[in-house]
């Protein structure tokens, strides 16, 4: 009988132990837990500071696409607006009032202006 309580009393000391053990390994778990729910809720704010950050960078993006179309459109009107350059040895030509050296070169430079414009 006495055999039997020493052998029931070291496994009430190991049962003990064990608990222990299982009680501290639970505690550095849900240490670890909360951690990683505090790092999880960062990671969510961040996300949606960047989400918002994108969605602001979009509507400017849009914003600016639309200033650009109206840019082009009212561009196209003033260009069409503009005299055409007049075919060479047609009278009253406006580049006529140059002197002829700078003649050619601003009908060149007349002519790239429209083209882009045209293509713009």
């Amino acid at each position: 009988m006495l055999t039997e309580l020493e052998t029931l009393s070291k496994n009430i000391g190991r049962l003990i132990q064990i608990s222990h053990r299982h009680q501290e390994a639970r505690a550095t778990l849900e240490a670890q837990l909360a951690q990683s729910r505090a790092e999880c809720d960062a990671t969510r704010a961040e996300l949606e500071q960047l989400r918002e950050e994108r969605n602001a960078l979009q509507a400017e993006r849009d914003t600016l696409s639309a200033k650009i179309d109206d840019a082009q459109v009212r561009l196209n009107a003033i260009l069409e607006k503009l005299p055409r350059a007049r075919a060479q040895g047609e009278p009253d030509n406006q580049l006529d009032l140059l002197a002829p050296e700078h003649h050619e070169e601003a009908h060149e430079s007349a002519h790239d202006v429209t083209r882009h414009g045209e293509n713009a």
